[in-house]
């Protein structure tokens, strides 16, 4: 799976669970960690982990890896 097809399955998981102010930023020249960083806003906590979980299976549903998830605890 290459960055573009990644970055629109991430966006269509986003939509799915109507997250809002998606932003895609390309960091490549900031960091060597990653390439891009995709911001969503949610509206409530229960939201918010709706979102991740959805992104996760996603992405795991196209062959991607997913390496892990910050903030699932809170």
């Amino acid at each position: 799976m290459n960055l573009n097809q990644l970055v629109k399955i991430v966006i269509s998981a986003l939509e799915d669970v109507k997250a809002s102010d998606i932003e895609v930023l390309d960091v490549t020249k900031m960091t060597t960690l990653f390439d891009r960083m995709v911001i969503a806003s949610a509206v409530s906590t229960r939201q918010a982990k709706a979102i991740a979980n959805n992104v996760h299976d996603k992405v795991k549903a196209s062959g991607g890896m997913v390496y892990g998830t910050e903030g699932e605890g809170s």
